[in-house]
């Protein structure tokens, strides 16, 4: 069939397996031009399928030689209907990296359920035996609780106070106010329950009790900041208490790996298009904005190339891993530097519809969102009959 992008509000509704392809065609080649990394050899990734998830196992295997195991919670297409993007996504890095003779095995199912995680041990027990890192990347709205089987949903509000502030529709550009109304205490609640550090726990602690972490074993999980223009409705909303229980149970789970050495980071990254990103009112233009002073100070990154330099330039550096005074690695740290928040400030206060053309990077904001869907690449064929049924070798 020939697919092409169907869009429904912040959602796309179609993915082009060649366009997948080619996605992760461009990031391995990305980490294969930065030369190797001395690092992990055995790693798995909880969330593999896209965005900071993809991009740990691309530069696990590529970067690292490492072999991967990823867990995901995709579709697989069906005749006349196209799979979610991370199943393409995932299809093609098995591919690239059997060619590449790396061992590269994919589970696909509830990632917070029991049985995904002892089907993901005996997976390594049968094939690895141990794991040197843990990528822990879910993106979840919902999670259904593994000991209660309570179905816990995750909401996007400030705390305390009705947030007010500007807003952009990417698709047509017009920038308006949005406010939204504030969390109830179930609300937090809930929304700690999925987006905190729970799972994550939980993962760590069958793995350990399995003992099929290594000694010197490393977990990382990602969070994010942002700035003080977003704050109300992220990191002082339900979102940020999530990140703040995080963030905690990073020191918790490296208590319980002392005795092998193990050692739990959060690592804050910056700010990108993701699919959540893009239904967060006012993440849109800001970022619309952020990326027009990275790139012209030459300091974008997108998801691959943020990865490799903390994988590079933090994780594996050749000596201690650098954090800040609460123990997180800052790899934000150009996004959030003073002159770039200082001038985002600035447009912010003159961003109206029409300004917002030359302020802004709405067409990157754009080209990044289609991306996700493996739409916008270059040496892609968007009018050539493609087959939305594609198999991941390891699942079939």
């Amino acid at each position: 069939m020939i697919i092409e992008p169907r869009m429904r509000g912040f959602i796309c509704l179609t993915a082009h397996p060649k366009g997948c392809e080619q996605n992760v065609k461009n990031q391995i080649e990305y980490v294969k031009s930065k030369g190797k990394i001395d690092g992990p050899k055995r790693v798995l990734v909880i969330g593999a399928s896209t965005g900071f998830g993809l991009a740990s196992r691309i530069t696990s295997a590529f970067g690292c030689d490492a072999a991967t195991i990823g867990v995901f919670f995709e579709k697989p297409g069906t005749e006349g209907k196209t799979a979610s993007p991370g199943w393409y996504n995932s299809a093609a890095f098995e591919m690239e990296a059997q060619k590449a003779v790396l061992y590269a095995k994919s589970i696909n199912g509830d990632a917070f359920s029991n049985e995904v995680k002892q089907q993901t041990i005996d997976m390594i027990k049968a094939d690895l035996g141990q794991i040197d890192l843990v990528i822990y990347s879910l993106a979840s709205p919902v999670r259904m609780h593994p000991t209660t089987g309570v179905l816990h949903r995750s909401v996007l509000k400030p705390i305390g106070s009705t947030f007010t502030n500007k807003t952009v529709d990417f698709h047509t550009g017009n920038v308006s106010q949005v406010s939204i109304e504030p969390a109830t205490e179930e609300d937090i609640a809930n929304t700690v329950v999925v987006m905190g550090g729970e799972d994550w726990t939980m993962w760590m602690d069958a793995m350990k009790n399995a003992g099929v972490l290594a000694d010197g074993a490393t977990t990382v999980a990602y969070s994010y900041i942002g700035p003080e223009v977003t704050e109300a409705v992220y990191r002082k909303g339900t979102i940020g208490r999530a990140k703040d229980h995080l963030e905690a149970t990073a020191f918790e789970i490296t208590d319980k790996l002392k005795d092998i050495n193990g050692k739990a980071y959060v690592s804050v990254n910056k700010a990108l298009v993701t699919q959540a990103s893009s239904a967060i009112p006012v993440i849109p233009l800001y970022i619309s904005l952020l990326y027009k002073i990275m790139k012209a100070d030459g300091i974008h990154e997108g998801c691959i190339e943020q990865i490799q330099r903390l994988y590079q330039q933090r994780l594996y550096n050749g000596s201690e891993v650098p954090t800040d005074e609460k123990g997180r690695i800052r790899i934000d740290d150009w996004e959030m530097r003073t002159d770039v928040q200082e001038r985002i400030a600035k447009l912010w206060g003159e961003s109206t519809t029409e300004s917002l053309v030359e302020l802004g990077d709405l067409a990157g904001y754009k080209q990044d969102f289609l991306n996700l869907f493996g739409f916008g690449f270059e040496g892609v064929d968007y009018l050539a009959d493609a087959n939305e049924v594609v198999d991941v070798p390891s699942i079939g």
